[in-house]
């Protein structure tokens, strides 16, 4: 007799697209309505240069929404990775227009004029061990410090704005020849290997996919990736073949959490980790300690809770 593998019933997926969309002001409520329809959970970013977000739903909600999205011709050939999850990592359904749907903050920067060359998962490997490729994690540093690719420099950052200082501090179009990078999903990538090419660096990689796409086709035998890698859902991390992680996050902060900051003494369910107990204003800890009174009574109903606020970062970060 045949054994079946069943799926978790929860399929998580991150898209995003440069294009340009000039009326993405109006694809706000219908986008927003078949994301609703479908139980699609989750949140798109619009704006006049293209999608970003991550959703979740049954397999056939977001069949749903990516027919809806393909649709458009503009979006037929939209990126999308998939992963799976026993539980919605999402409790609300959220379309959001904005200027950029990666914030680099730096004017004229276009993927869809200028961009990178693109590294397929499996010639990745190749890339980054050549000695010379200088390789650059574009992620912040909370990102890095649960993993990375072996040789690549964390260029400590906070957020994605930093990133075009950063470079220009550090680097020289005369002596960085053939540059690499990577980010979680390539979003970031696209518009961070377009600046650099805009600042005379001549040879510019980009991983296609990103680490979720390097992760899901590259044999983990095989694979140069170390540790675990943030996702910006409920799971909080995921291994090598996209499981849940072993990380959490603080609901004070946001801040990832292992099981050694779990065993601190700074730890405190909902309102402190080690990351924010001597940063955290006494406003945001007495807010933080209600909300996890709100979580727990939540919980005790079985209804979906709130999650906390980074005050350090203000928001999530795209991928």
């Amino acid at each position: 007799m045949t054994e079946t593998t069943q799926m978790p019933p929860i399929v998580v997926a991150a898209l995003y697209k440069f294009v340009t969309l000039n009326d993405f002001e109006a694809l706000r409520e219908p986008l927003r309505q078949v994301m609703v329809d479908n139980d699609v959970k989750g949140t798109l970013l619009l704006a006049k240069e293209g999608i970003n977000g991550t959703v979740a739903g049954t397999r056939d909600g977001i069949d749903a929404l990516l027919a809806w999205l393909t649709a458009d011709p503009r979006l037929s050939d939209i990126d999308h990775k998939e992963s799976y999850c026993d539980e919605t990592p999402f409790y609300r359904t959220k379309v959001k227009l904005k200027k950029e749907i990666v914030t680099l903050g730096v004017p004229d920067i276009d993927p869809n004029d200028t961009v990178g060359t693109y590294v397929e998962p499996e010639d990745w490997n190749a890339v980054i061990s050549d000695p010379e490729v200088l390789v650059i994690d574009t992620r912040n540093d909370y990102e890095v410090a649960i993993g990375s690719f072996e040789r690549a420099i964390d260029p400590k950052t906070t957020t994605f704005r930093e990133f075009p200082e950063y470079v220009r501090e550090h680097y020289n179009p005369e002596q960085h020849k053939k540059v690499a990078m990577f980010c979680t999903g390539g979003i970031r990538c696209e518009k961070a290997s377009s600046f650099m090419l805009k600042e005379g660096f001549e040879e510019v990689y980009h991983l296609k996919g990103g680490v979720l796409n390097y992760l899901e086709k590259v044999p983990e035998e095989q694979s140069l990736w170390r540790g675990e890698c943030f996702v910006f859902d409920n799971r909080v991390t995921v291994r090598h073949d996209l499981s849940e992680g072993e990380h959490e996050q603080c609901h004070a902060c946001r801040m990832p959490i292992s099981l050694d900051d779990m065993q601190s003494s700074a730890y405190e369910p909902g309102i402190s980790c080690p990351h924010c107990i001597d940063t955290l204003p006494e406003k945001t800890r007495a807010a933080a300690r209600e909300r996890q009174r709100q979580i727990e009574l939540a919980k005790a109903r079985g209804e979906p809770h709130p999650l906390g606020y980074n005050h350090r970062k203000g928001s999530r970060a795209n991928t």
